[in-house]
C-alpha cells in the first residue's frame, strides 16, 4: 500500500507550511531517515526526514507552494504500486480548513543545515467533496491569492499535479494583465523575498502595491487577534533609576564580559518572578496555572517579523551564562534555524525596544502567558534628589497583564520588586 507523506504539525503555532527545496526526485529509493525536503515553517526552516522507505512515486507539492498541516504533499510506495486513488485526492483536497488536529512528529538530531523533523505518519484519506459540488482543482495558496484579486480559478489551465492551479499559476495570471514590480534575487543562504503583487490603481488615483504575507506575519497576526482580543489587558508603567546597575554593568563590560544590558533585565525578572510566583502563571479556563520553573522569552526581530526564544530556569542561571545562551539563540533564531523546543514553553516574555531609541511602549500579550514586560531605552535626565537637579539616567518598563490571572495590586507588587532589584542590584546577591 502507497505511503502518504503529509505536511507536518512542526509547532504549537503552525497551520500550513512552504515547501523550499525538494531533496529527491520523483523514482529515487528514500531509506528511513534520509532527508526530504526543506520546509519553511511560521518559526524556522527545516529539514523534512522521510520516516518511510520507498521509491518517491510522486511529489504533488511543488516549490514554493504553500500547504496546510496535514495535506498530501509526496507518494511514497513500490516501482509498479497503483497510486491513481492518492493522486486523484491530491487534486481535489480540501483548502478550506486544515483538516483535524495531527500531532507534531518527533523531531530527529539536527544536520549540518539546519533543523530537522520526520514527515507525518499515513493517515486517513480527505473527506470527499459533497455531493453535487465540483472539487476545485488549486492549491490553498493559490484559491486564497485568487479570491484576493479577484481571479477565477476555473478558468486557469493548472500547471500542478492533474493540472492543479498553483501559485505560480496566479501569478502568471496577474503578470500577464500586468508587470509585477521587480523584486532582487536572493543569494543561497539569504531570506527569499516574498511575492510582490502588481499594483492596482486605488481610490483618488493612489496605487498600492500587496506584498505577501510570509508565514511568520501570518501567525504573528492570528496570534496577536486571539491575545488582544480575548485576553482583558490592563498596563502598569514605572521609571526606573538605573544609574547603579549602569555602572554595573559598564564595569561587566570593561572586564570584556559578553553581558549586555538586556541580559541583566532578564536575570533580575526572574528573581523577581521567583519572588511573585502569581506572576508566573497562565489561564486555565477555571483555574489559573502557576508555575515551578521560570522560562523567560526574549522578543526577537527577524526579517519577516518577531519570534521569541526561550531562555529556560533564568533563575537559576548566571548572568554570563544567559548572554552565551541568548547570544546564540538570536543567532540562530535571525537565521531561522531555532528547534521547537528553544521556542516554545515560555511562562513569561520581555520585550525590548530599547536599542531602537524607544522610551516607552506596551506590548501584547503572547498566550498562554499572563503578562510580557516592555522595555524602553535608558535615557539620561534632570532628576531632584535632596532638593538639587543633577543627570541621572531614567529607564521606562511597562507591564502588560491578563486580568483574568492577575489584578492591579498583584501585578504592582511585583513591578515594586523588579525596580527595587534593577535600582540595587547588590539585591540579586
Amino acid at each position: 500500500m502507497p505511503t502518504r507523506v503529509v505536511m507536518p504539525k512542526l509547532s504549537d503555532t503552525m497551520e500550513e507550511g512552504r515547501i523550499l527545496r525538494w531533496l529527491r526526485k520523483e523514482g529515487e529509493h528514500i531509506e528511513t531517515g534520509q532527508p526530504l525536503a526543506e520546509v519553511e515553517t511560521d518559526k524556522a526552516t527545516v529539514e523534512m526526514e522521510s520516516y518511510s522507505t520507498g521509491v518517491l512515486r510522486k511529489l504533488v507539492a511543488s516549490e514554493g507552494e504553500t500547504v496546510i498541516v496535514g495535506a498530501l504533499i509526496a507518494v511514497l510506495g513500490t516501482a509498479d504500486e497503483d497510486i491513481s486513488a492518492l493522486l486523484a485526492e491530491a487534486a481535489g483536497q480540501p483548502a478550506a480548513a486544515p483538516p483535524a488536529e495531527t500531532p507534531a512528529p518527533a523531531l530527529a538530531a539536527p544536520v549540518a543545515t539546519a533543523p530537522t523533523a520526520r514527515a507525518t505518519a499515513p493517515g486517513p484519506p480527505a473527506a470527499p467533496a459533497a455531493s453535487g459540488r465540483r472539487a476545485v482543482r488549486a492549491s490553498p495558496l493559490a484559491l486564497r491569492m485568487a479570491a484576493e484579486v479577484g481571479l477565477d480559478v476555473g478558468a486557469l489551465a493548472g500547471s500542478g499535479p492533474q493540472g492543479r492551479v498553483i501559485k505560480r499559476d496566479i501569478e502568471a495570471a496577474l503578470a500577464a494583465a500586468q508587470p509585477p514590480a521587480p523584486v532582487a534575487a536572493s543569494e543561497p543562504g539569504q531570506e527569499r523575498p516574498r511575492a510582490v503583487r502588481p499594483t492596482a490603481p486605488r481610490e483618488g488615483g493612489a496605487e498600492v502595491t500587496a506584498v505577501d504575507l510570509s508565514m511568520m506575519r501570518r501567525t504573528i497576526a492570528r496570534r496577536l487577534v486571539q491575545s488582544k482580543g480575548p485576553v482583558p489587558h490592563f498596563y502598569l508603567t514605572v521609571d526606573v533609576a538605573m544609574d547603579r546597575t549602569w555602572e554595573a554593568w559598564r564595569a561587566l563590560r570593561e572586564e570584556k564580559s559578553p553581558v549586555t544590558l538586556n541580559d541583566v533585565i532578564i536575570k533580575v525578572t526572574a528573581a523577581a518572578l521567583r519572588r511573585h510566583p502569581e506572576m508566573n502563571a497562565s489561564f486555565g479556563g477555571d483555574h489559573v496555572k502557576q508555575y515551578a520553573r521560570i522560562h523567560v522569552g526574549v522578543a526577537v526581530a527577524v526579517e519577516e517579523g518577531l519570534i521569541t526564544p526561550v531562555v529556560r530556569d533564568a533563575d537559576l542561571k548566571s548572568m554570563e551564562e544567559i548572554a552565551n545562551l541568548t547570544k546564540g539563540l538570536i543567532e540562530r533564531a535571525r537565521a531561522r534555524q531555532l528547534q521547537p523546543d528553544e521556542y516554545t514553553g515560555a511562562t513569561f516574555s520581555i520585550s525590548n525596544l530599547g536599542m531602537y531609541g524607544v522610551e516607552e511602549f506596551s506590548a501584547i500579550i503572547n498566550p498562554p502567558e499572563a503578562a510580557i514586560l516592555a522595555v524602553g531605552a535608558v535615557r539620561e535626565v534632570p532628576v531632584v534628589e535632596g532638593g538639587a537637579v543633577k543627570i541621572g539616567r531614567r529607564m521606562k518598563i511597562t507591564l502588560s497583564v491578563d486580568h483574568r490571572v492577575a489584578d492591579g495590586a498583584m501585578a504592582a507588587r511585583f513591578l515594586q520588586t523588579l525596580r527595587r532589584m534593577l535600582e540595587n542590584p547588590l539585591l540579586l546577591a
